[in-house]
């Protein structure tokens, strides 16, 4: 029985660049790496879990290349998904669209070698997906909330990608 994901790893070309993204960017601890090998091993949760994601030298498609879908990172708070929103926009981050899903909250961005990833809050309710609008983060916690509570009731189609 499947309980849930153990980790998952993307091949890349710049060790040192990815490293430095998914730690100083994203905040993962370094559990254990290889220069030899060019490995390395991240985790949120070094007490609780070694590793939940992998990053080794050896890709070989070429950028732009659709090999993952996405990696989506959850967090503890609506407050992580603005920082998260901030330091995206400080730093630079390509950022595909900011939404809700009706039972979640998250910002589609993409690493320094063009993977996608999102960063997401859980919101506790069921919800048909796919459902997917552009949401403002350049508000407070409360107006954030309350735009995604009308959102999911607008009356719009359900899905609406970034165009």
């Amino acid at each position: 029985m499947i309980t849930g994901l153990g980790h998952t790893g993307f091949w890349v070309d710049d060790l040192e660049t990815m490293r430095d993204f998914y730690t100083r960017v994203m905040g993962l601890t370094v559990t254990d790496e290889d220069d030899d090998l060019g490995i390395v091993f991240f985790s949120s949760r070094p007490e609780e879990e070694h590793h939940e994601f992998v990053l080794q030298r050896g890709r070989t498609a070429p950028r732009g290349a659709k090999l993952t879908h996405q990696v989506s990172w959850r967090v503890d708070s609506l407050e992580s998904i603005i920082e998260f929103h901030k330091r995206f926009r400080d730093e630079g981050i390509e950022v595909q669209q900011e939404v809700t899903h009706g039972n979640a909250i998250g910002i589609y961005f993409f690493d320094p070698e063009g993977n996608r990833n999102e960063v997401y809050l859980r919101i506790e309710r069921d919800v048909r997906q796919p459902f997917r609008k552009t949401l403002n983060l350049d508000q407070d916690p409360a107006a954030i909330l309350s735009e995604a509570e009308q959102l999911l009731q607008d009356g719009t189609p359900s899905y609406q990608p970034v165009q």
